[in-house]
């Protein structure tokens, strides 16, 4: 697995070690914004299908290097592998986004799950990061990644998307027992995932808490902050012979990323509600920053997006331990050309 990596900048900058420039990749890459993407999908027959064929997820994850200069490539998978793994029968309904048929409402739905055992249940995810690895040479690193529990929970109770998330609330509320068994069982398959993940290849690893910015301060700590802070504590933290840097992203996170520096992950992805400059005071320079443009940036006219790369990349500030990022995932409306012009402004900056 010891090929030369070419080019190192993304983990060097996780790491907080100079650059020569702001490496950058970017959430959602790989996805429906793309033709080739699309046409990929299209022979695939469904967006599981294209998840769980280790052949097809490689595609789809070197698409975005094949058309643009970036930084690193990211495992294309999904959130949701484990509940799929636990044979909660998830679906993805169009226009309605993931549905899990068998959702987790009671202390013996919690009872019958199973810890998925990644070189069997999900397997296709780890064949596929093997795979990437392999197909990549050495051009840019890998990133596996996984959902937080918290995250993961509340689709596995809520039964699939939510707007209030009131069943998971309530289950907060009227049975946390319940709850903390139901994100213990979550943490020890997500440490057993991620591992495998960097077993088979995974130069970095991202930890994706979606729905933390839903809860308040008290019952994030408790909720969602204990169990990912287990996760990053278990993590394999070296693989052919390098540190393997390990991200943590809570969407909405605000004020609380000071809390979120300190469960010792590497690196904190920042959504685009808070500046960059905010989010280095918060942490004290504790981690590297991932972020943050807002992904409806893309959307805007070129001069526009241009004036909006910037002044993210301005708001960092000096010295290392920023990597280029959206505040979320590329939408699919984007068109392709206006990513072209986010890395070339990207690649041509030069602080002031």
């Amino acid at each position: 697995m010891s090929t030369t990596l070419r080019n190192d900048l993304l983990l060097r900058a996780l790491l907080r070690e100079p650059t020569p420039r702001r490496p950058l990749w970017l959430m959602r890459q790989a996805g429906r914004y793309l033709p080739e993407y699309r046409a990929t999908r299209a022979r695939a027959g469904s967006f599981l299908a294209l998840c769980t064929q280790p052949e097809l997820a490689c595609e789809v994850t070197l698409q975005p290097l094949e058309r643009y200069e970036l930084d690193a490539a990211i495992l294309f998978s999904d959130i949701l592998t484990i509940p799929y793994a636990m044979n909660l029968g998830l679906k993805f309904e169009t226009g309605e986004g993931p549905v899990l048929e068998r959702p987790v409402r009671s202390a013996s739905d919690i009872d019958r799950l199973i810890v998925p055992d990644p070189t069997r249940e999900l397997r296709f995810v780890i064949d596929a990061v093997a795979l990437i690895r392999r197909e990549l040479g050495g051009r840019v690193p890998l990133i596996g990644f996984a959902g937080s529990p918290w995250t993961v929970a509340s689709y596995m109770v809520e039964g699939g998307s939510s707007k209030g998330f009131a069943r998971i609330k309530r289950m907060m509320y009227e049975a946390p027992r319940e709850l903390h068994r139901l994100l213990e069982v979550l943490t020890r398959a997500t440490v057993l995932y991620l591992n495998a993940q960097i077993a088979a290849g995974a130069q970095a690893v991202m930890l994706f808490d979606t729905w933390g910015g839903v809860l308040t301060p008290a019952q994030y700590r408790e909720f969602s902050l204990r169990s990912m802070q287990e996760i990053i504590a278990a993590l394999t933290r070296e693989a052919d012979g390098r540190r393997v840097p390990s991200i943590a992203f809570t969407k909405g996170a605000g004020a609380l990323l000071g809390e979120l520096a300190a469960i010792g992950c590497d690196a904190l992805g920042v959504d685009w509600t808070t500046d960059l400059k905010s989010a280095r005071g918060y942490t004290g320079d504790r981690v590297a920053l991932q972020g943050n443009l807002d992904p409806a940036a893309l959307l805007a006219p070129p001069e526009a997006l241009r004036a909006e790369t910037q002044r993210v990349l301005e708001s960092y500030g000096e010295g290392p331990g920023h990597v280029f990022n959206l505040g979320h995932g590329i939408t699919p409306e984007v068109d392709p050309a206006r990513v072209q012009t986010l890395i070339e402004t990207v690649r041509a900056f030069t602080p002031r």
